[in-house]
């Protein structure tokens, strides 16, 4: 059981920690460290709350239930729609967006072994999702050998980068607080998206077993360790680079490269440089799975050469046109995301819970506390999200 409880913590850890956590600096840039720890503690309490009411709601499901059929079992066809369709909007924009900094990435180190000099950016984008499409279509099998190896090799990387930067950073550029109103609004949707975990919840239930005091501390344990790695990541970044040298990145490689320029160290630059590559294709590889195996599904597409081909395309060419069309847009790819994860993260959750408790099924069984005021505040606190991707949007 101590397994178990260890492996399912690490997938909620795994699942939250990916390529958003490398558009954390460049999005809260505006806001200064200390701002931006704030608003990051906020939107884990936030997320924290709800996956505690998700398993409120499993309490009352069979074991095996996912989101979509928990949806439907306690909102009906219409609560089950809006899963779905919510589910295929957060993975094609997720997809859009590590497409969109993988390329830029994968253009850069062509660049950097003189093999793209002459070449578009788009090369990148197109070759990066070619080379990740074709490993998806190999098959789950492929899939999961090649991501433990990456994550493994991810964390190694992170530890690395984080103990070469942390002793270099400034303290100065730690307390200076640089507030500006509208880059708080385009800071908070790409925040909440990195603390995302909540499509694993249904399976870390299915494989660890319905019991409530083990899973709390899978949810609270499992999303607390990003948030110690997200601290200690912004803190490395604005300590190295400070807030204004930061807001002058408008994508991830300039990121990359303004970090190289101020370290003057080959050593450094490589790690986080590999590191990004890694965090970007590991989160690529898993969301693009997902995508891959819903279209299937929902396509009803079989599972020959000939269908995985025709489910390749469908799944990966609308986010790849987006990416060439808007190559700056992982960070806005990310935020537009944060639309559909308030849906699936904040409000199904809540409204399940309420049904459950207006039927009365929660008697002598656990229950969230904070009754209906928590439930409140967590629904204005994801409507607050959805409103400031769309203030951001239109300027």
């Amino acid at each position: 059981m101590r397994s178990k409880v260890l492996g399912s913590t690490l997938i909620i850890a795994g699942t939250t920690i990916g390529a958003g956590m490398l558009a954390l600096p460049l999005a809260s840039a505006g806001l200064g460290f200390t701002y931006s720890i704030f608003l990051m503690i906020a939107m884990w309490m936030l997320m924290s709350y709800t996956a505690l009411l998700m398993l409120e709601v499993h309490q009352h499901a069979p074991a095996n239930a996912t989101l979509n059929s928990l949806a439907r079992q306690f909102l009906g066809k219409k609560g089950q729609w809006v899963a779905t369709a919510a589910t295929l909007f957060l993975l094609y924009a997720l997809c859009a967006a590590y497409i969109a900094g993988g390329g830029s990435q994968f253009h850069n180190k062509l660049s950097a072994l003189r093999m793209a000099e002459s070449l578009p950016q788009n090369t990148g984008i197109v070759l990066f999702t070619v080379l990740v499409a074709t490993v998806v279509m190999l098959g789950t099998q492929k899939v999961d050998v090649i991501n433990r190896g990456l994550f493994l090799l991810k964390v190694v990387l992170l530890g690395l980068s984080l103990a070469l930067l942390l002793p270099l950073g400034e303290g100065q550029n730690l307390v200076s607080l640089p507030l500006q109103e509208g880059l708080l609004i385009a800071a908070i949707p790409v925040m909440f998206t990195s603390f995302g975990f909540h499509g694993s919840i249904p399976s870390v239930v299915a494989y660890t077993g319905l019991n409530i005091k083990v899973l709390r501390k899978v949810m609270l344990i499992g999303s607390a360790l990003p948030l110690v790695i997200y601290v200690l990541w912004q803190a490395a970044s604005f300590g190295v680079l400070g807030a204004s040298t930061l807001s002058q990145n408008s994508n991830l490689g300039m990121f990359i490269q303004s970090i190289s320029a101020v370290v003057d160290s080959t050593r450094i630059a490589n790690a986080i440089s590999l590191f990004a590559d890694l965090a970007l294709a590991t989160s690529f590889l898993g969301v693009s799975l997902g995508l891959f195996d819903f279209m299937a599904d929902m396509l009803k597409r079989p599972a020959s050469t000939k269908g995985r081909i025709q489910t390749g395309l469908v799944t990966f060419i609308p986010p790849m046109l987006v990416a060439l069309f808007y190559p700056q847009g992982f960070i806005a790819a990310l935020g537009f995301a944060s639309i559909a994860l308030v849906i699936l993260a904040v409000v199904l959750p809540v409204l399940m819970a309420l049904k459950v408790r207006r039927l009365g099924l929660n008697r002598d069984q656990y229950q969230v506390s904070g009754g209906k005021v928590a439930l409140s505040v967590a629904m204005i606190s994801g409507l607050s999200v959805i409103a400031s991707q769309l203030a951001h949007g239109i300027g």
